[in-house]
């Protein structure tokens, strides 16, 4: 079970972000974890982790507000009841392109909200670390944070006036950082670097404390195998 410690900052976490999730149709989600998750169907833990993200981000302190980009229905119920704004994806044209959709979506009802995209398979997300991230990128037109790996990018933030331009999906870190983003060096948030694709992933999410969607779901597997 997750605990959030006490994570102190000189920065200011003003709840005034706009945070952009996108949350691909459940049944194409997280293939890869499939030799990893027994009997869970990879649908119930990528919305799972898409729960656990989204209570973490609404209870971070620099956030205002939360919109997921989504067209899966179930996901979409689920998320709205936890206090998210459901934006479809009328795009329907990738990851990017949804992400360019949901900002702009955001900034119709706030033109002057700072932005952020975020990955929504963040299941050990501590909200105090997301402030600190948040609060660093502050100072910035836009700029970005590497995942665990170095290689992908897990958050994408864009000042008030500034577009998102976002580059997500296979070593986006390179392409985030040749776009003009500043890469965000901060260390101790490693509950925002550490999104789940693989097995290795998720043992290491688990090592950090998911959050309780997440580890409700596991767990219910295990007894499930058990008899």
């Amino acid at each position: 079970m997750r605990t959030d410690g006490e994570l102190t900052t000189d920065t200011d976490t003003t709840a005034h972000w706009s945070l952009v999730v996108p949350l691909k149709p459940l049944v194409l989600a997280k293939s890869r974890l499939a030799p990893a998750v027994g009997g869970v169907p990879r649908s119930r833990l990528a919305l799972a982790f898409a729960q656990d993200t989204v209570a973490a981000v609404l209870a971070c302190p620099a956030v205002r507000d939360v919109a997921v980009v989504t067209d899966d229905p179930v996901a979409a119920a689920k998320l709205a009841a936890q206090g998210a704004r459901i934006v479809p994806d009328l795009p329907g044209a990738g990851l990017n392109a949804a992400l360019a959709h949901g900002a702009e979506a955001v900034r119709e009802r706030r033109p002057d909200a700072p932005v952020a995209a975020l990955n929504a398979d963040l299941p050990a997300l501590r909200p105090l670390e997301l402030a600190r991230v948040l609060g660093y990128a502050t100072g910035f037109p836009r700029a970005f944070l590497a995942d665990r790996a170095g290689i992908g990018t897990t958050l994408l933030t864009a000042a008030p006036g500034i577009e998102l331009r976002p580059g997500f999906g296979g070593p986006s870190r390179r392409r985030h950082s040749a776009s003009g983003a500043v890469e965000i060096p901060l260390d101790g948030v490693d509950s925002v670097r550490q999104d789940v694709d693989t097995p290795d992933d998720l043992t290491a999410a688990l090592a950090l404390g998911a959050g309780s969607r997440t580890t409700a779901v596991l767990a219910a597997d295990a007894r499930a195998a058990r008899g």
